[in-house]
């Protein structure tokens, strides 16, 4: 599924963020190479690290 249309990142990406020790979606987004853009994503970027790095 896609997490931020802004950015194409997918939740498998976001999880893997989370297992690699990032904890906040400007971590997740750093890691990954982006930046938030719009901002609709990240209440659901929040959602899925709150929930912790299952496995994707």
């Amino acid at each position: 599924m896609v997490v931020c249309v802004c950015n194409a990142i997918r939740e498998k990406d976001l999880r893997a963020a989370v297992r690699s020790g990032s904890d906040r979606p400007n971590d997740v987004y750093a890691r990954l190479g982006r930046k938030p853009k719009c901002g609709q994503c990240l209440s659901f970027a929040r959602n899925i690290i709150s929930a912790g790095p299952a496995t994707a």
